[in-house]
């Protein structure tokens, strides 16, 4: 993408305040400088001279964690990252101690092994796939030049210094400088997939200097100087010496490890880098890692349940040596305390385990922990990852998210935050490869101040031709103008057929695009055969260019270091390339010397507008031919304007012929800064400001970039969702506004705010005026307000399908005239800032930035102003950004809020927003896969982030929240059940369940429904979500996980307890039952009982839930009957006594019943009285109702 290159250098000394605030890990090398580096130097053909300091790397490689040795510590190490573990090691090591032996010994380390077994498992067998990865990656052979010949060697065994060999589809073990290659003009092309996924192919070059060591028989010698190891992969920097000779060397001239060779028989290099320090290897950091928002609040929610663990503790110590100061007297006649003890053996009177009230108080603190440990939920790390697993599998197979057109499948990268996907509030998307297809089609030009393109004057041509005895025809079909077709069919002669052949001759000749002829045979006769050429080019920009070209009769057919041919309406023009200035983000333009058969040389530019038309030729507008060219250039700009508001990606075209004077002092800087180590790009751009001034315009391009299938529809349902869509892109400012209104992005209704400044200033007087015109007020716009904004709590609204205004019955009464906006569209504002006052519009606000403002706003402490006004603005379209500015404008709204955003691009510019971003998503596009590699989730298609948000994101939050909760509660119905008990046996801390029913109550006889209603639970169906977009403010509002939820089921948890405690006691208090049965009961009914409050929650049934939670009881039983089987357990054989009785079975069935009342009435009046709209919506689906489930009562019946 011409205009979107990774542009890391565009603001070499600014963006320093957003990279303060961002973490190590999301820090962006600056182009590689070697000031205060030596250089490395390489010795071509000599290892042993290169290497004697031993300070380069060999060329094995290591992807893996551990070694067998290292593998325990490090990975308990990093397991034991998690408070929790630790947790429960300290209650495990408790429980060791004699005095607190609760539990078994073992069998209290049994949950805390068991979790830290299966964790290690997994990892270990992950990195066990590293290292035979690793081993069949250092094991593959490559051709290296030993004693005079190749010879086979192993990639790990390869050294810098030494020569390599390569054939056709073989990959490259390392670095290399190329030296020479089986074309003869030294070309080699290269597949760069398994680097950045692209699957065009590139061209390489070998300096012609080289070829000449081939041709001597192998006598491979010189002297390299190159920049250390970095991870630019973009840039290389370094020069060559070589029989006295000083040649430069450039990106174009390194083959990187992993790159494929392709259509070159062979290709021969040295070795500049090698293993660890390639730079595929230096890129291959892992992505940051990223916890989701629910998990950090389950935090908040695990700090709450350790406070109350403490206070119950408390309460039984406490209560203990109340209990043991009013019973001192008689503390050796008592069973539960004594002093000595009393049998018959050799223990007989000898002191028992008593140390006096003030240590049996501590002792009794911890021993109360120990037995109350499942207070905090060790299964639920466990549980959160196999149920995201899970939903990440469903999310994977899900078939309406499939690209038939890329073959891509959605991708799960990341899955620690499947249920963010839930309470996305911003979307920050790019524009080119996201929501456009990337596939350029060249449809208007403007040459010598004539537009050309219209509907009425285009056709459809294949281009062919015949050179000599080559005949050739273009690959694909490309519209043609045929007015244009007729000026270019004339003579030579006129300034505007001058200007249409140097026009269509620069885009045939500045670019780095390649032709790749086939061989089709036509006939029987060998002459029948015609070559079909097809571009391939880094670019689609060029590669559209390049075709439009050929289509108008300038067809590139050949193309090496040092020349091109072209074939000019028929006749072969080779033209001697003597320079190339690449395409930059800093000078945004591309430039290329050549020569021409008659010696005289010219240069060729093409670029963005905003940075060519200020290096054109400024004529004298007061004689005739000056009034002409003025008039030219004013029709040019017109022209670039209409393009733009069409959509069309624009680019002008200039050139210049240079004289003998210019030409000598211009390739003087050119080869003084092709050879330079230091700062080459910067004295590269230098020499292009010689030849890139004074330029005669010659046209201007529109190239049209498509919108993707189904992207107007998706934005409209996200706004429709309370999401945010922010759009950060290269282009310009017009083409983006026009991309926007096309995709429905803006709407003709909204007021734009424009912010173009060119000072800092300029940009604080334009905020300021923006937001006393709309009534954006803000009094402080420091911390203060910041950390207000942190703490609100948004409204979402409910809008029917109409239009109307409508609110949930989450909204007040009062607020509901102020949260909406013409359309349904929610205009919703930040609420609790401080003397914030908003005068409402009628019309809503869309902000439209470039680039260039953003430098001056982020670096100048404007922030916080460019924040007020951005955030009270439906849409925010910026323009002309740089990656860095991108991620500075996520981290604007990341790091003021406590909204959720997501960033979705598909090139390596987009890397930076989207690793900046709590989510982040690729798109498998045309740009490669540096955005896939970087995300979190990757797709083939914007419109699936509709289905991915609404629908998944939807149902991933309602189950893990609901998962969560439900945790929660299962342990803590459980441990107040023993409080309970506690409180009734003199605070002794004995249990009447046995260790094994303690240790296998949250492992095994509750945890698999639990995973299994968390994997396949839906509240609603997809075709319901994405007809009604409104229900994904479900997620924003928190209504499946909250503070308040978690309090109200921490009061049902406390009421449930209380029954399952005293129903039996109370039913059997007149019996002789002993207490293990009584445990025995209470196991089966705690289990029951959870697994009913669970079924009472489920809203999808299937055949796997049922076998789930009633497989659960009957596995339950089973197990307990096996426990009770064995003679050495205190509860041999209950199990079998207890359930040939009526009472056990009615006290089960009264437990559950009495325990579940309250939260069935609740249930019932909340459904009833103060239904959600999620209710709402799961009533009309299940009823099939015609009336839209989102309007309330009264709605309806005013309809």
């Amino acid at each position: 993408m011409e205009l979107q290159r990774f542009e890391s250098s565009v603001v070499p000394e600014k963006f320093n305040k957003s990279q303060r605030a961002r973490p190590k890990s999301m820090q962006f090398d600056e182009p590689f400088s070697v000031d205060g580096d030596p250089p490395r130097l390489v010795y071509i053909n000599d290892p042993k001279k290169s290497n004697d300091k031993y300070e380069f790397t060999g060329n094995e490689i290591r992807t893996s964690k551990y070694t067998v040795i290292t593998f325990l510590p490090k990975n308990l190490f990093i397991q034991f990252h998690r408070v929790a573990y630790v947790y429960f090691l300290v209650i495990a090591a408790l429980n060791q101690l004699p005095p607190l032996a609760v539990f078994g010994r073992t069998v209290s380390l049994f949950p805390l092994l068991f979790v830290l077994f299966v964790t290690a498992i997994k990892d270990g067998y992950e990195d066990w796939r590293r290292h035979r990865s690793d081993r069949n990656e250092n094991n593959r052979e490559a051709k290296v030049l030993l004693s005079g010949e190749f010879r086979s060697k192993k990639w790990k065994k390869i050294c810098v210094g030494e020569v390599v060999k390569i054939h056709a589809d073989e990959s490259i073990p390392c670095d290399i400088v190329l030296l020479g290659t089986s074309d003869p003009n030294g070309i080699a092309y290269i597949q760069t997939m398994n680097l950045d996924g692209e699957s065009n192919l590139k061209t390489r070059y070998a300096r012609q200097e080289t070829t000449s060591m081939l041709s001597e028989g192998g006598s491979f010698s010189g002297l390299i100087r190159c920049e250390q190891p970095n991870r630019n992969v973009y840039e290389f920097t370094a020069n060559m010496e070589y029989n006295e000779m000083k040649i430069p060397l450039g990106q174009s001239n390194i083959v990187l490890r992993g790159c494929q060779i392709k259509n070159t028989d062979w290709v021969v290099g040295v070795v500049v880098y090698a293993g660890q320090e390639t730079k595929a290897m230096l890129n291959s950091a892992v992505s940051p890692s990223k916890r989701s928002k629910l998990e950090k609040f389950m935090n908040r929610e695990t700090m709450w349940l350790s406070i109350f663990l403490l206070c119950m503790c408390a309460v039984v110590a406490v209560g203990m040596g109340v209990w043991l100061r009013d019973h001192k007297a008689g503390l050796d006649t008592l069973p539960y305390y004594r002093k000595r003890y009393f049998t018959n053996g050799r223990d007989n009177g000898k002191a028992y385990k008593y140390y006096g009230i003030a240590m049996e108080i501590f002792f009794s603190f911890l021993s109360s922990i120990i037995v109350f440990q499942i207070m905090i939920p060790i299964s639920l790390y466990i549980t959160m990852e196999l149920v995201r697993l899970g939903q990440s599998y469903f999310m994977i197979e899900d078939r309406q998210m499939y690209d038939s057109s890329s073959d891509s499948r959605f991708q799960c990268r990341s899955l620690n935050i499947n249920e963010d996907l839930g309470q996305i509030r911003f979307v920050f998307s790019d524009k080119t490869g996201t929501l456009t297809e990337n596939k350029m089609e060249f449809r208007r030009a403007s040459v010598y101040g004539k537009d050309y393109g219209s509907s009425t004057s285009m056709k459809k041509a294949s281009s062919a031709g015949v050179v000599g005895d080559r005949r050739w025809k273009l690959k694909s079909e490309i519209n043609v103008d045929l007015e244009l077709m007729e000026v270019l069919g004339r003579d030579l002669v006129g300034e505007e057929r001058l200007a249409a052949h140097d026009f269509f001759l620069a885009l045939a000749a500045c670019n780095t695009v390649i032709p790749m002829a086939t061989s089709n045979c036509s006939g029987d006769n060998v002459h029948d055969d015609v070559e079909t050429i097809d571009y391939q080019g880094e670019s689609p920009d060029e590669q559209a260019l390049v075709a439009a070209a050929s289509a108008h009769g300038y067809t590139l057919l050949e193309r090496t270091s040092g020349h091109i041919v072209i074939d000019v309406l028929g006749e072969k023009l080779k033209l001697d390339v003597l320079g190339l200035h690449e395409f930059d983000s800093v000078r945004k333009r591309m430039s290329v010397v050549i020569r021409f058969p008659n010696n005289s040389v010219k240069v060729l530019v093409k670029g963005a507008d905003s940075s060519m038309l200020s290096i054109l030729n400024s004529v004298d507008a007061h004689g005739d031919l000056g009034a002409m060219h003025a008039q030219i250039r004013r029709e040019t700009e017109n022209h670039l304007n209409g393009y733009s508001s069409q959509g069309l990606r624009t680019l002008v075209v200039a050139s210049r012929d240079l004289n003998g004077l210019e030409f000598e002092e211009w390739q003087e800087k050119y080869e003084d800064a092709s050879t330079s180590l230091i700062d080459r790009s910067a004295k590269l751009r230098h020499a292009a400001a010689l030849i890139e001034c004074n330029l005669n315009l010659l046209g201007a391009t529109g190239i049209e970039d498509k919108l993707q299938e189904g992207v107007p529809e998706a934005i409209e349902s996200l706004r429709q969702a309370g999401i945010k869509v922010w759009v950060l892109t290269g282009d310009k400012q017009e083409t983006a506004i026009s991309i926007g209104l096309s995709c429905k992005l803006l709407t003709k209704n909204m007021q734009q705010i424009i912010i173009n400044g060119t000072s800092e200033d300029e940009c604080r007087r334009l905020l300021a005026d923006a937001k006393a015109k709309y009534g954006i007020k803000f009094a402080s716009c420091g911390n203060k307000g910041n950390k207000a904004l942190k703490k609100k709590k948004s409204n979402d609204n409910i809008v029917d399908g109409c239009g109307d205004k409508k609110n949930s019955n989450m909204l007040t009464a009062d607020n509901q005239s102020e949260a909406f906006t013409n359309g349904g569209i929610n205009c919703e504002m930040p609420e609790n800032l401080p003397d914030k006052v908003v005068e409402s519009t009628t019309n809503p606000l869309a902000l439209i930035i470039d680039g260039n403002s953003l430098v001056y706003i982020l670096e100048k402490d404007l922030e916080p102003e460019l924040f007020d006004l951005a955030v009270s603005c439906h849409v925010v379209l910026c323009c002309r950004v740089a990656p860095l500015q991108k991620a500075g404008i996520v981290d604007l709204i990341k790091s003021r809020t406590n909204d959720m955003t997501l960033a979705i691009g598909d090139g390596a510019n987009d890397v930076s927003m989207i690793q900046m971003a709590h989510v982040g998503v690729g798109i498998c596009g045309q740009e490669g896969r540096q955005a896939v590699m970087a995300s979190d989730f990757a797709m083939g298609q914007f419109r699936f982030l509709k289905r991915l948000l609404l629908v998944h994101g939807h149902w991933n939050y309602q189950r893990v929240g609901h998962l969560v909760l439900y945790n929660f509660y299962r342990n803590a119905v459980f441990v107040l059940m023993l409080f309970w008990y506690v409180l009734c046996t003199a605070f002794s801390t004995t249990s009447a369940l046995t260790d094994w029913s303690s240790v296998l109550y949250s492992v095994i006889y509750t945890s698999v429904p639990t995973i299994v209603v968390g994997v396949l639970d839906k509240d609603l169906s997809d075709k319901t979500l994405l007809q009604y977009p409104k229900l994904y403010g479900a997620g924003h509002r928190q209504e499946s996980y909250n503070l308040t939820l978690f309090w109200i089921m921490m009061l049902d948890t406390l009421w449930q307890s209380l029954v399952l405690f005293y129903v039996p006691v109370i039913t059997y208090s007149n019996t002789s039952i002993d207490i293990w049965s009584l445990g025995s009961l209470w196991t089966i009914a705690v289990v029951m009982l959870v697994t009913v409050h669970l079924a009472m929650d489920i809203q999808r049934w299937v055949f796997v839930t049922h076998i789930a939670l009633w497989g659960s009881i009957i596995i339950t039983y089973l197990l307990m009957v096996v426990i009770d089987s064995i003679p050495i357990f205190p509860n041999y054989w209950t199990i079998y006594h207890l359930v040939t009785s009526r009472t056990y079975w009615l006290t089960i069935v009264l437990i559950i019943v009495i325990a579940l009342l309250p939260r069935f009435l609740y249930k019932v009046f909340q459904q009833v009285f103060r239904p959600s709209d999620i209710q709402i919506a799961r009533e009309a689906e299940i009823f099939r109702k015609p009336a839209n489930p989102l309007s309330t009562r009264s709605d309806q019946d005013s309809c």
